[in-house]
């Protein structure tokens, strides 16, 4: 970073507190340094205009709105006179001037050598630059937009002393919701003064523990009354907020940037006080349509069980109940009578066929062969003797017959 020959010599002093500079030597440097600056633009509005008669000099007071901060400005009467008839207190100017220091008092001030008064096209465009600068920022997304509360608590109230617009909010939302309780803070909404006033109310409001919503309210004025809400302290100070915001700045055709940074944008005061507070009447009437609806549609639900219960006891089975239980038992007899019966096939049927079988069986046993006179020998270790060889002379056998048994003796 470079720096000035002048401001060099001052930065390079040495001093201390034995040597120190004197008020008049630090004032003269001051000075030295001012002397080296050009003529510079200088933008601001016109606080205080002193034109005294028959004075050559014209003493202005420029302030820059957006950070409080004034300088005072003089110049020569013919440079005031080309512009009188369009400038005075509250205008917006352009000034060409040379910083002058005032060594005895120690003051800064500015000698204008030509002033422009800021025109409607000039003014609209610089909005218009800033508007873009701000959208890109995101600060009007509509992402950041936050609902306004159903029922706020307690409303703060931005808005001009007695004004018009304060009458028109308190009123319409006490004629809506007469327990609405409001937080107002008067400022001065145009002027150098609106600003700062503005900013400060709105941060305030912010920070009370009991504020739901905030409106900042103003009636109509030309473009240039308007101009502090399009300022971008107060667009970057309404962005921060955490309490929603509602702008409610002027009528339809007005657009400060107020508008689009703002939770809710309203038409005019009275649209404020209807966006924020709900009606009492029409939320009564609101509920006595539900609660009808809602009666409607019980009578409906029953009606229409009714009629599902009439038609179920309607049913054959619901008017005579033990008429199922009888078929039901008459099929249970049908069915057991069946079983029976085809129990007894079966169970004849299978004593025919046991009685045939045991007949088939007794006949062909070696019982019923030697009851008919046959007999079985069998040596003494119990083998049957099946031929003569098997059987020699002298051997004792036992034979055995259909009444029982008895020993014999094999002869030669």
């Amino acid at each position: 970073m470079s720096y000035p020959a002048a401001t060099l010599a001052v930065m390079a002093l040495n001093t201390s507190a034995e040597a120190p500079l004197p008020v008049g030597e630090v004032s003269r440097l001051i000075g030295g340094w001012i002397d080296r600056l050009g003529s510079v633009w200088v933008e601001g509005q016109i606080t205080q205009l002193s034109r005294r008669p028959g004075a050559g000099v014209v003493f202005l007071t420029l302030r820059d709105p957006s950070y409080d901060i004034s300088v005072g400005v003089t110049c020569y009467r013919k440079v005031f006179d080309a512009v009188a008839d369009v400038v005075s207190e509250g205008a917006r100017v352009v000034v060409l001037a040379k910083p002058e220091w005032y060594a005895p008092r120690g003051q800064l001030s500015l000698r204008a050598a030509e002033i422009r008064p800021v025109g409607i096209g000039e003014l609209l465009a610089r909005l218009e630059q800033l508007k873009r600068s701000l959208g890109a920022e995101g600060l009007f997304a509509a992402d950041h937009k936050r609902p306004l509360p159903f029922l706020p608590h307690r409303v703060g109230l931005v808005c001009g002393r007695a004004s018009a617009a304060e009458r028109d909010v308190l009123e319409n939302a006490r004629r809506r919701w007469p327990q609405v309780r409001f937080e107002v803070r008067n400022v001065a909404v145009q002027g150098v003064h609106a600003v700062s006033q503005v900013v400060g109310a709105v941060k305030e409001l912010d920070a009370h523990p009991e504020v739901d919503v905030i409106i900042v309210a103003r009636g109509g004025g030309s473009v240039e009354d308007l101009l502090p809400f399009s300022d971008e302290q107060l667009v970057r100070a309404v962005a921060e907020c955490t309490t929603p915001v509602v702008s409610a700045i002027g009528h339809e055709p007005d657009a400060p940037l107020l508008d689009l940074v703002a939770d809710v944008r309203a038409s005019t005061p009275t649209d404020a006080a209807k966006k924020t507070v709900p009606d009492v009447g029409e939320e009564l009437r609101r509920v006595d349509q539900l609660r009808e609806r809602a009666l409607r549609s019980v009578r409906g639900l029953l009606e229409r069980e009714k009629r599902g219960l009439a038609h179920a006891l309607a049913r054959p089975c619901m008017e005579h109940p033990q008429r199922m239980v009888e078929q039901r038992e008459e099929e249970v007899r049908a069915v057991r009578a069946r079983g029976r019966r085809v129990l007894g096939h079966l169970l004849d049927r299978a004593e025919s066929e046991l009685a045939h079988t045991r007949a088939r069986v007794m006949s062909l046993s070696p019982a019923a062969t030697m009851e008919r006179g046959y007999a079985v020998l069998q040596r003494e270790d119990g083998a049957v003797v099946r031929s003569p060889q098997g059987a020699p002379a002298g051997e004792r056998l036992r034979a055995r017959v259909a009444e029982g048994e008895f020993a014999v003796r094999v002869e030669d």
